[in-house]
């Protein structure tokens, strides 16, 4: 079986992501939200269906700025469920919005949302679904794992022999500050 370091290579959408996003620790809240809302609509669909989407979801979703998000009405709900360059999905996009506002409330106790992962880390990936299912909504095993290997707080999105790898080891990604990790 091909890993996703050999599958990327030289792929239009998929190489991109894996060289310059993938595995990457992120601290910036609205990157964190839009990686989370990227994975929440991934679920039933291929990851190369969501990369083709990004830049129509950024757009629908306002760059993914929190705050504005978490005000959307009903109004813009249905304005993204017309939206054909996005996932038409209305669990999907409530859970967007919602997810918004929660995050908006994890700022009010602990500063931000990178702030509050960082705090909850290191956990095992069966205690941060839990975590994760009971802080926000569409989050099960597979989105909250797939996001927690995204953005370097799970091992194992490169192979070590990937080049990549050692661009993020460089950077510390949290997976790696773990002393048994």
């Amino acid at each position: 079986m091909s890993s996703y370091c050999e599958i990327a290579r030289g792929h239009p959408f998929h190489g991109p992501y894996h060289d310059q996003e993938y595995g990457f620790p992120i601290d910036d809240d609205d990157r964190l939200f839009e990686r989370l809302v990227l994975e929440i609509n991934q679920a039933g669909l291929s990851w190369l269906t969501i990369l083709k989407k990004q830049e129509n979801f950024r757009a629908a979703f306002r760059g993914f700025d929190i705050d504005r998000v978490a005000r959307f009405t009903a109004k813009q709900r249905e304005r993204l469920l017309k939206d054909e360059g996005i996932i038409r999905n209305r669990l999907k996009i409530d859970a967007a919005i919602e997810n918004a506002r929660r995050i908006i409330q994890l700022r009010k106790s602990h500063g931000s949302f990178a702030t509050w992962l960082e705090s909850h880390h290191p956990r095992s990936s069966e205690d941060w679904v839990k975590l994760f299912k009971k802080t926000f909504v569409f989050t099960g095993g597979e989105i909250t794992g797939s996001f927690l290997l995204s953005i370097g707080y799970l091992p194992g999105a490169h192979d070590q022999s990937c080049p990549v790898f050692r661009k993020i080891a460089r950077l510390r990604p949290p997976w790696m500050r773990v002393t048994n990790a």
